[in-house]
């Protein structure tokens, strides 16, 4: 059995994670931490882990015991503080998967730009690998670090990938994604109380969303010239998933049926991406908790239209993280998530 640590356990993603690890049959989780005010039995945090996980979840994090014990370390921590404790890891031989954003751009100008800050371990970022399964699955089988995806650029990234690969699309992209409020965290804050959030419905950080970059890095890399994206996310009165609905300018005439038979055969082999039938659209509810992104095609005269969908919380967070673990390791990649 491979021996897991989690570290932000009690955030929605590590919630998440746990969920997923404890049926996980190559895994044990050996080390939980979290950032609580006392160390305390996880299952006094999460009452439905009594009789399944009792172990304790420590407020501080032990690298001596981690170095001795883990074969891998999931770092659910925000942005900016998983900078800090990376090296630590990386410098004991140990696989990392970081779901925060401080390893994802390859721009560390582009980094501190929309984060705000100084980058911490610069030089640990040219090694990491951007853990989109689907797109790197031969660099992560040889990763050590792991950058996880975001949740918004998950669902994004998917679906424009295989048009900008085949020639297909113009670089100029509209992306209007909807989400749900676990997408900000546990954190409690006033826009996010039930009373601001309920039979409401509101764009926030537009065109101006951290995750703007990540989404153009990878996309550049399927294009043969520079992308341009007006992103646009939204909040949903609903706990979990992302729809993001994206427009695309056709470079020449093609049918829905052949934009579908591209995307299709683009994902052929891929356990997680299930394509809609031409004309046809997925809905959150089709992958809350699963680890599944649905994609559906529609063809507009000159504008390809797509609406993908996600569960941010496991294809857009925890779930992504195991399907990198699987193939770090070498086992099935649905293990644990079918």
């Amino acid at each position: 059995m491979l021996k897991a640590a989690v570290i932000g356990a009690t955030g929605y993603a590590g919630e998440e994670l746990i969920k997923i690890l404890i049926r996980h049959p190559e895994v044990e989780i050996a080390y939980l931490m979290a950032k609580i005010e006392k160390s305390a039995s996880i299952d006094s945090i999460f009452p439905w882990l009594k009789n399944i996980l009792e172990m304790e979840c420590k407020n501080q994090i032990d690298f001596e015991f981690i170095g001795q014990n883990c074969d891998v370390v999931f770092l659910a921590l925000p942005h900016r503080i998983s900078m800090e404790v990376v090296p630590n890891f990386i410098n004991q031989g140990k696989k990392v998967i970081d779901f925060s954003a401080d390893y994802r751009l390859k721009d560390i100008n582009q980094y501190q730009k929309w984060y705000g800050v100084e980058h911490k371990s610069q030089e640990f970022v040219k090694h990491s690998v951007y853990g989109l399964c689907e797109l790197h699955r031969e660099e992560i089988k040889k990763a050590q670090l792991i950058a996880n995806p975001g949740c918004y650029p998950t669902g994004a990234i998917l679906t424009c990938a295989p048009f900008l690969k085949a020639g297909l699309i113009k670089p100029d992209i509209i992306i209007d994604s909807k989400s749900g409020t676990s997408g900000a965290g546990r954190t409690p804050v006033i826009p996010l109380i039930f009373t601001e959030v309920t039979e409401n419905f509101k764009a926030y950080k537009v065109c101006s969303h951290q995750h703007t970059p990540e989404i153009l890095q990878e996309l550049n890399a399927f294009a043969e010239e520079n992308v341009h994206i007006s992103f646009v996310p939204h909040l949903l009165p609903i706990s979990r998933g992302i729809l993001s609905t994206i427009y695309m300018d056709l470079k020449r005439n093609i049918s829905v049926f052949e934009a579908v038979d591209i995307i299709k055969k683009f994902y052929n082999k891929e356990p997680f991406i299930r394509i809609k039938q031409a004309d046809d659209f997925p809905q959150i509810k089709d992958v809350a908790h699963s680890n599944f992104c649905d994609i559906g095609i529609k063809v507009d005269e000159k504008r390809l239209v797509a609406v993908s969908v996600i569960d941010n919380l496991i294809k857009g967070a925890a779930g992504q993280a195991v399907q990198n673990f699987n193939i770090m390791f070498g086992l099935t990649e649905t293990l644990g998530l079918i």
